[in-house]
Parts: structure tokens; C-alpha cells; sequence
């Protein structure tokens, strides 16, 4: 029997881009709003079985009750909630948006990449994390990001920074 503690470790150790799920990436998709962001971003997860939809409708209850605090920067916003809300394994997700949408941030609105991060716990996402920031204040790869047309060249930009900077 495993127990959780093992899980979080294996997860936790796993390089940057192999916690992104592929079947969680997707490219230029068309929202109305930030709500239809979040259930598309966070649907991907839980058909990897990564998360729950519990988790899913957490995350908009965050951007609601909370605020747009999760738009991190200009265009990217970061989604999440608490671990006991239905995380299953650590993971992460990313939608690109072909249309813009406010989340409500003053600064960093209109979002166009939303990323989904669900974590078993408080300490497990924070090396991927690190990694992550490194990507996106990483000009070139953020501009391939935004630029790709297909799910699977938004994937390779991830794979290849991942692979790039351990």
C-alpha cells in the first residue's frame, strides 16, 4: 500500500515539464468569459484524472470570493485551490486563449494564457513552480506560447524549457 507521503514525494521530485499533463495543454482555444476559462482549463485535468471537478468549481470560487489575485502577471493567471478541494496528483495545466478575457485584474488584464496548478499539498508544486516562473519570465518562450497554433507546439515549448533548465 502507498502511502500519500510517498505519492507527494515521487510527484514532487518528477522534472517541471513532466508535471505538465499533454492532454491538459491546450492551444487558441475561444472563451466568453473568465468562468468559461476556468472550466475548460480545469476540465482537462480532471479527464486526466489529476484533479476532481470539485477542484474546478473550487478555482472559480476563488476568482470570485477572492478576486483576480491569481493574475500574476500581464496575460497569466494562475489557477488554483486548496489541495483537500480534489487534487489527486500534482499537476499542472495550460490553456492559451485566441481571444483575451478579463479576469477583473486593474494591471494584468486581459488574460490569454491560463494555467491550472493543483497541488497535493502546501510544499510539493513549489520547485515546479520556480520552474515555471523561470519559463515565463523567459521572452522567447513566452512569446512561442502566445504564438502557438496547435496543442502540440505549446506542449514542445514546455518540454523543451523543462528539458533545457534542470
Amino acid at each position: 500500500m502507498t502511502t500519500e507521503k510517498n505519492e507527494n514525494n515521487s510527484n514532487s521530485s518528477a522534472p517541471f515539464n513532466k508535471i505538465f499533463k499533454r492532454d491538459a495543454v491546450r492551444a487558441q482555444m475561444e472563451v466568453k468569459n473568465w468562468q468559461e476559462a476556468v472550466q475548460i482549463a480545469g476540465q482537462l485535468l480532471v479527464d486526466t484524472g489529476s484533479i476532481e471537478s470539485r477542484y474546478v468549481e473550487a478555482m472559480a470560487r476563488v476568482v470570485h470570493d477572492i478576486g483576480p489575485y491569481a493574475v500574476i502577471a500581464p496575460g497569466i493567471v494562475f489557477l488554483h485551490a486548496r489541495p483537500e478541494d480534489g487534487v489527486n496528483e500534482l499537476c499542472f495545466g495550460l490553456v492559451t486563449l485566441a481571444t483575451p478575457v478579463p479576469f477583473g485584474h486593474s494591471q494584468n488584464d486581459p488574460v490569454d494564457l491560463v494555467f491550472v496548478i493543483g497541488a497535493k499539498d502546501k510544499n510539493s508544486h513549489i520547485q515546479a513552480l520556480q520552474s515555471l516562473a523561470g519559463l515565463l519570465s523567459d521572452t522567447p518562450s513566452l512569446e512561442k506560447l502566445r504564438a502557438g497554433q496547435k496543442d502540440d507546439e505549446v506542449f514542445a515549448v514546455i518540454q523543451s524549457w523543462g528539458d533545457n533548465h534542470r
